[in-house]
């Protein structure tokens, strides 16, 4: 029996919200390339040097949580950025164990020149929507981000907190009181089974 090839949707990509996020981020990307030339920081630079100027100090694990870039990417900018100058590091004063990166003189200026650059790209890329759209379409992307930053939900384990399995209780038996002459002590049901038998006379 042949095989039957099935040929994929054309509407699978279109209708892919990974997809199209990554389409979009491309487009900014190359728009922000055209506006700010060979000469300026890339757009992934301007928003670390953004980062680090909005709070002095950060760590490359408070840049990772800022600016959304992986960790490797981000180690690999750092290292780039402070050859050119552009940041400046010394020991962290919250965690002597990291280190803590600031704008340098250098690292300030391309931040204020690259700045009309990433506005002008902004601009590009909104104005593929009407004007009436481009309000939710930043809360959209806002809430989008926001939920990047939430802890991820931790994973219940099956048998409480430790996720050991509990012992299974063993079904308490009725203790019987036994009085000091080893004569056990019936119950009340079984009191009142004798008493019934007695009255009937069995």
């Amino acid at each position: 029996m042949a095989k039957t090839k099935v040929k994929p949707s054309a509407d699978v990509l279109g209708g892919s919200v990974t997809h199209l996020l990554h389409r979009a981020l491309q487009l900014a990307l190359d728009y922000h390339s055209e506006a700010a030339g060979t000469s300026a920081v890339t757009q992934r630079q301007f928003t670390v040097l953004a980062a680090a100027a909005a709070n002095d100090g950060l760590t490359q694990n408070d840049l990772v949580r800022a600016t959304g870039i992986d960790r490797s990417t981000l180690a690999d900018l750092v290292a780039r950025m402070l050859v050119k100058g552009l940041l400046v590091r010394e020991r962290s004063a919250t965690d002597g164990r990291a280190n803590s990166v600031r704008l340098s003189l250098a690292g300030r200026a391309a931040l204020a020149a690259g700045a009309e650059p990433a506005s002008a790209a902004d601009g590009r890329l909104l104005a593929v929507l009407s004007p009436k759209k481009r309000d939710g379409f930043m809360k959209t992307l806002s809430a989008i981000a926001m939920a990047a930053d939430e802890p991820a939900p931790r994973k219940e384990k099956a048998h409480g907190k430790s996720g050991k399995a509990k012992p299974a209780k063993a079904p308490k038996a009725k203790a019987s009181k036994i009085k000091g002459d080893g004569v056990v002590k019936a119950g009340k049901k079984q009191k009142k089974a004798k008493k019934a038998k007695a009255a009937l006379g069995v």
